[in-house]
């Protein structure tokens, strides 16, 4: 089903995703890698406030290349999502609403979505090119010594994403795997 999404994401509507939905996203996302979630997660361990307020929002793992002549930003593909699992869990406890990645996550990451009701959409890897035409600006916001890795505030028009992991735990991932192996062998 294809859904035109406001974000930040509500409860409400995190709940109402489905995995295997197609998603266009609408509003303010951030962007944050590993380096990125190390720091953060670090500074929490320092009892510090964090550089963007995690509750409701969305945090895509994506390193842009530079922007060219014209453009808001260069391409704009997602990274392993994987990379992120060891710092996920604390972020989805404070409320952080949904992740934009691609690959599986691990348990401990599964287990947050559903306690914390988040969702997890997949972007499609080696279209970031196309997927920048999406983001209507970008301003970094945090940990600019880090390059392509800082803290991003994006606004985004009809972001395309699916739905990997729903809020109930359905993870694309194995359905999808046993979906085929049952109409296929």
């Amino acid at each position: 089903m294809n859904k035109h999404i406001t974000v930040p994401l509500t409860e409400a509507a995190a709940a109402s995703l489905h995995a295997g939905d197609y998603i266009y996203l609408t509003g303010t996302i951030y962007t944050a890698r590993d380096a990125a979630h190390k720091r953060m997660c670090e500074a929490l361990e320092r009892n510090e406030m964090l550089p963007l307020e995690v509750k409701g929002n969305v945090i895509y793992y994506m390193g842009p290349s530079p922007a060219r002549d014209g453009r808001v930003i260069g391409s704009a593909g997602p990274t392993t999502a994987s990379r992120m699992d060891k710092y996920t869990p604390v972020l989805l406890d404070m409320g952080l609403r949904g992740m934009i990645g691609k690959g599986r996550r691990n348990q401990e990451v599964k287990d947050a979505v559903v306690r914390n009701g988040a969702v997890y959409f997949a972007a499609v890897g080696g279209a970031g090119a196309l997927l920048s035409r999406a983001i209507t600006a970008s301003e970094i916001i945090a940990y600019d010594d880090l390059g392509t890795e800082a803290i991003r505030k994006m606004e985004v028009k009809d972001f395309p994403v699916i739905v990997v992991m729903d809020a109930q735990g359905n993870d694309l991932y194995e359905t999808a795997v046993q979906q085929y192996a049952v109409s296929h062998f």
